[in-house]
């Protein structure tokens, strides 16, 4: 059926408003970048401070690792990860992308992985890749959300904390580079290793003078290493976060560009069939006057 003034009319002006819904969320999906990065920016000087208060501790004293090189003789291990993906769509590959990664990293890795994941969206992918699953989580809307999401993800790892066990814990995430590209990565959060601290060991310390830890050295260690996994769970997050808004404003800018190709092809259909009318009715007028100027001379 051929289009009318009408419904082209009306084509143009659901395309006019679907393209501020698009504008809308492109300006949500900027701002969102801004606040994650940011947050992720603010952590370093948090993450620099405990780093150096892990240096002191592994300096000072020679406590035995929590958990190094003789975990090796433990039989029993558990393999367990957090994937972070989304909770809604309009992100482009994100989801796909990190699901992806996750089974080609977890197949390399010895055991059968547990995950858990964060963002529904993800799951169901890995649910469809007959991975599994322990729980999800839902995705943080906003930077004040993600300490109580690394609260639930600390409290879950630790309900799995049997003696005896080795457990595991990997994050896999989409991080936005500086170019624009969302890339996938892993770290693996527990066990700490011994190259871990070794490398921590010989960072050089800022000043002359080296710290001394009070009290209990062991003490003082578990509480700063604690502070370590809130700080890469709340940065995994966070990164995470920001990486999705990123894939989705670039998915706005697609259907941006896409909605006004629609909107030209659509404009231009409507001023051609706009003119054709105009040419008809002119021709209407111009025929009844040539027929009504032959009636008077004959």
């Amino acid at each position: 059926m051929s289009d009318t003034t009408a419904s082209l009319r009306r084509k143009i002006n659901n395309a006019g408003d679907l393209q501020s819904v698009v504008h809308t969320m492109k300006a949500l999906a900027a701002s969102s970048i801004g606040q994650y990065e940011k947050s992720v920016h603010g952590l370093d000087d948090y993450y620099r401070t405990v780093e150096l208060g892990l240096v002191a501790c592994f300096r000072q004293s020679q406590l035995e690792p929590l958990i190094a090189e003789q975990e090796d003789q433990r039989v029993v291990r558990s393999l367990c990860a957090v994937v972070f993906g989304s909770d809604q769509g309009l992100v482009g590959q994100f989801n796909e992308v990190v699901a992806d990664y996750t089974i080609k990293t977890l197949a390399d890795l010895p055991g059968k992985p547990l995950i858990w994941t964060v963002g529904e969206r993800v799951n169901a992918r890995l649910v469809d890749k007959e991975l599994t699953l322990l729980g999800s989580f839902a995705v943080p809307n906003s930077v004040k959300a993600i300490p109580a999401l690394v609260g639930q993800i600390l409290v879950e790892s630790e309900k799995r904390d049997i003696p005896g066990v080795v457990n595991e814990l990997h994050l896999i995430y989409n991080r936005h580079t500086s170019d624009g590209v969302n890339e996938p990565i892993s770290q693996r959060l527990l066990p700490l290793d011994e190259n871990w601290r070794r490398k921590l060991v010989e960072l050089p310390w800022p000043t002359k003078n080296m710290p001394e830890v009070m009290n209990c050295g062991a003490v003082t260690l578990r509480a700063l290493i604690r502070e370590y996994l809130f700080v890469s769970l709340f940065r995994a997050s966070a990164e995470s976060l920001a990486s999705e808004n990123a894939s989705r404003l670039a998915a706005m800018e697609r259907a941006d560009k896409n909605i006004e190709d629609l909107l030209e092809s659509l404009n231009g259909d409507f001023h051609r069939l706009r003119q054709s009318g105009i040419d008809e009715e002119l021709f209407d007028v111009i025929s009844g006057y040539e027929a009504l100027s032959k009636g008077k001379t004959f």
